[in-house]
């Protein structure tokens, strides 16, 4: 049927959508199928999705990229494989506005990126449910209770196909026994019926998941696990009713049962799975209040999360978690930091400390002044970053994927060629239809889809929990490969916090104005000299300005105050004959040099640990640093790296990191500053340390919530363990379906062992993820 582009009508956008996606990949032939058939829209479901577009939808779930992009996170319901996925994402991408689609296999969590003035949120919604999917706004408590009812779901239709099969398998008994000792027709054809009975709602009410599952892929030609499950089962089925009602040969209602029963309870079994390995990735936004104590007034009121601001005074009590970052101002206590850090020892922490939101006080009354809105906080940063983690897909599963695209096709021909064959070759039409029906039941492309993003999911867990987080899924692939690690030494190989070991004064000055140039500035140098000081009190300077990878430069009543290294003072021109193995700082009025403290920061214990390890695997390690060469070498020496870059300044370090990836190195670069940022931009992997500035964390691809560098040697292992493990489960899924396909073809396997063996895989495959897991508490 040729449609001609001035015959189109469409009855709304989301059918409009579906016959441009159909059009462009080439699968128009879909209306010669509906002829003239008029379809009209479903009404209620148009109703039902203008609540999408409320006010009170968007405060709650919908929130805006940095490009001023809407961002939603959904529930699709009804995938159950990862052609379905492939199908939403294919569909979503075609409709104008929509920026990007990701939708993760493992908890059926679709991240969707749009423009929201070029098409509206409840359109988009449409478009899904116009394929045959449904979708609803995803949060924890949603998540929660959808994988509750699919988990009851499969539980009801478990005991249903359970209690048949069991029954069906004593009527075989009998129907085998009668073998041995005589059994008539006419007893053989009751049995038959009886079996029949039982087997239909097993087919139709417990496998009706597939049937709805190979019902959509059809519709959009796309050939999946529940086609072949469907097919297997159905053609078996036929098949048994012509033996039961021609009174010839073997009816097989008992294979048709058992066909759906373990199927179903393989699904069932990765449906738990799935979600223990996703739990961890939830847990940190898990159960937060939608109320926190505030104190105004002299008196303690209940305050909403979005209402409370910067400055305001939130009480915690002990057991309490913690919302807000902010500093304390009155209490003190210790305070749990585990579930961010992966640290099990408490921290003590008194007035004028800091407290990280999604922390716990264990035996803590404190109140303490809030630093961050909700919004910007750790913990609703961390929650961000989670739901993002699994979206963007390994290329590793982008190839996974595009195998299993195909791979049903494949079955369902060498399925029909193997019955031809046979049939010809020649053995009777039961035989060969048996063994026809096998190939296509024992072939499992679920393994093959499971393969990638179970064990993703298992290594961004892990990750999480040991304070790890990976901002994309793809990363650890990356991250696996590195072979070239380059660090920044202050707070990164050092503890990040210089102590002043000796003051040198030239000539008097008022202290206050030093105190006052440091007091606002991040740098660790600068936070070692207010440490020194004593405090003073704060003035105001006519002009204020930091310069990167020098110090400090002001404006004080016309004179002109210098702060920072040799390198700031040789700028401004003025003589430094000073020479130490320590860090340096200058100040400097005009042109005199008021002043030079030495500052000397430790190494981290785990530093020489780390580098080791890491050349052991063949990892090599540089040092890219602003400090001096002397200082340089000390640190190089101590920690055992041989390759050290001094005096940088953010634009070498970045021209540095490029030098290195024409040389095809794959580089992982670790910092905390914004001296570092160019060059964390420019590296393959960026990892910032969690002390790092918000601007560093910004551009990280992945950020350690602790300071040690056990986090960062559990990075590497996650990344290289989890990718090994990846390879492993294609390796499995595509040695079972080389070795039991075959035999399949070759009518050494029967249905029943076949639907057995395709369930099996899927949890070899499930269960080889979760290794990383059991090994990792164990150590």
């Amino acid at each position: 049927m040729m449609i001609k582009e001035g015959d189109l009508h469409f009855c709304c956008n989301g059918c409009q959508g579906v016959y441009h996606l159909l059009n462009d990949e080439g699968l128009d032939s879909f209306y010669d199928k509906a002829g003239s058939t008029k379809l009209a829209p479903p009404m209620h479901q148009l109703d039902d999705s203008s609540h999408f577009d409320s006010p009170s939808f968007y405060e709650q779930y919908v929130k805006k990229d940095a490009d001023g992009f809407s961002i939603v996170s959904l529930i699709i319901e009804g995938i159950h494989c990862s052609a379905c996925v492939w199908l939403n994402e294919k569909a979503l991408h075609k409709m104008e506005g929509v920026i990007e689609a990701n939708i993760n296999f493992t908890n059926n969590k679709a991240t969707i990126v749009w423009a929201d003035d070029v098409v509206k949120l409840s359109k988009i919604i449409e478009m899904i449910r116009s394929i045959g999917y449904n979708a609803f706004a995803y949060d924890s408590a949603t998540g929660e209770n959808y994988a509750n009812r699919e988990r009851k779901s499969y539980y009801l239709k478990m005991a249903v196909a359970i209690f048949a099969s069991m029954n069906i398998m004593w009527i075989a008994v009998a129907q085998y026994a009668g073998y041995f000792t005589g059994i008539t027709q006419n007893v053989k054809t009751i049995l038959n019926i009886a079996e029949w009975i039982l087997a239909t709602p097993v087919l139709f009410y417990s496998g009706w998941v597939f049937f709805k599952g190979a019902y959509y892929g059809l519709k959009t030609k796309v050939v999946n696990m529940d086609l072949l499950v469907a097919t297997g089962a159905l053609l078996t089925y036929i098949y048994s009713i012509y033996i039961t009602l021609m009174e010839v040969g073997e009816a097989y209602f008992d294979s048709v049962s058992m066909i759906i029963t373990f199927v179903l309870i393989g699904k069932f079994l990765e449906v738990l799975s799935k979600k223990n390995a996703a739990d961890t990735l939830d847990s940190i936004g898990k159960n937060i209040p939608n109320e926190v104590k505030v104190f105004k007034d002299n008196t303690v009121i209940l305050s909403k999360l979005d209402d409370v601001n910067v400055g305001d005074i939130i009480v915690v009590g002990s057991g309490e978690r913690v919302l807000f970052d902010g500093k304390i101002v009155k209490g003190s206590g210790n305070f749990d930091e585990s579930s961010l850090t992966g640290e099990s020892d408490p921290i003590y922490k008194e007035k004028g400390d800091s407290v990280i939101s999604g922390t716990s006080s264990i035996d803590a009354d404190i109140y303490f002044e809030t630093t961050k809105d909700f919004e910007h906080s750790t913990l609703s940063n961390l929650v961000t970053l989670l739901e993002n983690a699994i979206n963007k897909k390994p290329q590793i599963q982008q190839i996974a994927n595009k195998l299993s695209e195909h791979f049903s096709t494949v079955i369902l021909g060498l399925s029909f060629i193997t019955f031809i064959v046979w049939w010809l070759w020649p053995h009777s039409f039961e035989v060969a239809f048996m063994v026809g029906i096998s190939v296509i039941i024992i072939a499992c492309p679920c393994a093959l889809a499971l393969a990638t993003p179970v064990a993703t999911l298992v290594g961004l867990s892990l990750g999480a929990k040991k304070g790890v987080l990976f901002k994309e899924a793809a990363l650890l692939e990356t991250m696996a490969k590195v072979d070239t690690l380059v660090l920044d030494k202050t707070g990164t190989l050092t503890m990040g916090k210089p102590e002043v070991v000796n003051e040198h004064i030239y000539k008097e000055f008022d202290k206050s104005i030093l105190y006052s140039l440091v007091k606002n500035s991040n740098h660790p140098i600068s936070k070692g000299i207010i440490q020194y000081l004593s405090e003073e009190n704060e003035i105001i300077f006519d002009e204020y300005k930091q310069v990167p990878a020098a110090g400090i430069v002001a404006k004080y009543k016309n004179k002109k105050v210098l702060g920072g290294n040799i390198k700031l003072i040789e700028d401004n021109k003025l003589n430094a004959d000073f020479e130490s193995q320590n860090s340096v700082f200058y100040f400097a009025i005009d042109s005199d040099i008021m002043a030079v403290y030495e500052l000397k920061d430790k190494v981290k214990p785990d530093a020489k640990d780390l580098i080791s390890e890491l050349t052991k695997k063949g990892i090599n390690s540089i040092i890219l640093t602003g400090d001096n060469g002397k200082i340089a070498k000390r640190v190089a020496d101590e920690v055992g790296i041989k390759e050290y870059y001094y005096s940088q300044n953010p634009k070498e370090k970045s021209k540095f990191i490029d030098k290195l990836k024409k040389d095809n190195k794959t580089i992982v670069m670790v910092g905390d500053g914004v001296n570092d940022v160019l060059a964390l931009a420019h590296a393959d992997i960026s990892i910032v340390m969690g002390s790092g500035s918000d601007i560093a964390i910004d551009v990280s691809d992945v950020v350690l919530l602790n300071d040690s560098l056990k986090s960062l040697s559990d990075a590497f292992k996650i990344s290289r363990t989890t990718f090994g493990l990846i390879k492993q489960n294609l390796g499995i899924s595509l040695v079972y379906n080389a070795i039991t396909i075959p035999l399949a073809m070759a009518g050494y396997v029967i249905p029943l062992v076949a639907a057995i063996s395709m369930s099996v895989s899927s949890l070899l495959v499930v269960g080889n993820s979760m290794r990383i897991r059991y090994k990792w508490q164990k150590s």
